[in-house]
């Protein structure tokens, strides 16, 4: 069993959801950006979601498009990225995903890409603008590597395309809780558990929702319906709070951690 499998089995074993954090690789800077996630991992994080930057982040709202936007400007490179994945993995043994866009993969290419991210620590990818009709050459990488294929199912999928996502994915669903961009929200949306059960009749994959969790309200909310909850905007919110405090990050982003887990 991989840790993805590992982690979602010991959740539910203990009664609760898995607790997915997301922050972006680089913000502010490589090193800041080690000790943030080995912070996450410390204080509660089950999975790491680990954002690499892009200058087009089409699927972030301003929040994770500032947080990409400090870290190229920081010097963040792919080096850069596979520095932070080792750092983390050396650790701790929590899962890491890859939150990225296609054109970096196709950049340095597809399968070199995933062998690399692979050996440095990765566990499973997330390609936000890789849909499972173009991800032929993806899936294939991944498997032969050992990653993850985590797809998105969104509030306006139909059916019969949950049950094709879900034939593609591996690792988990990730469900976005809202259309849109990420972003923090108010409320979560109302139809969430209906929404959660139906991608459960398409697949024994674990369910995670994301996109504007923000509040401990919103964590509890989630855990009675799906597997895992994913926080981003509001962790990444702390790192941009203190870019000009850079050694105060890492506590911040745990005390973060456990005020959302309750704790």
């Amino acid at each position: 069993m991989d840790r993805i499998a590992q982690t979602f089995a010991r959740c539910k074993a203990e009664g609760r959801p898995a607790f997915v954090s997301y922050v972006c690789a680089g913000d502010p800077d490589v090193a800041t950006s080690q000790a943030v996630l080995l912070a996450l991992a410390a204080n509660g994080a089950d999975i790491l979601e680990v954002g690499v930057p892009f200058s087009d982040p089409l699927a972030d709202g301003l929040t994770n498009q500032l947080a990409a936007q400090r870290a190229l400007e920081g010097g963040m490179t792919y080096d850069g990225l596979l520095t932070i994945l080792a750092a983390t993995r050396a650790g701790t043994d929590k899962p890491i995903v890859l939150y990225c866009y296609y054109n970096l993969l196709f950049s340095f290419g597809v399968d070199e890409y995933c062998r690399k991210v692979k050996a440095a620590g990765a566990d499973g990818l997330l390609v936000l603008d890789c849909p499972p009709e173009e991800a032929g050459e993806l899936i294939a990488a991944s498997k032969r590597h050992g990653l993850a294929n985590i797809f998105i199912v969104a509030p306006t999928t139909p059916p019969a395309r949950v049950a094709l996502i879900a034939r593609h994915a591996s690792g988990f669903i990730y469900y976005v809780s809202r259309e849109g961009v990420t972003g923090e929200r108010s409320e979560l949306a109302a139809n969430l558990a209906a929404a959660v059960g139906e991608i459960k009749r398409h697949t024994t994959l674990p369910v995670c929702v994301g996109f504007g969790v923000s509040t401990a309200a919103h964590v509890q909310a989630i855990a009675k319906v799906a597997d895992g909850v994913v926080v981003g905007s509001a962790l990444v919110n702390v790192i941009a709070a203190h870019k000009d405090r850079r050694a105060e990050a890492p506590a911040a982003i745990g005390a973060k951690v456990r005020e959302l887990l309750g704790r």
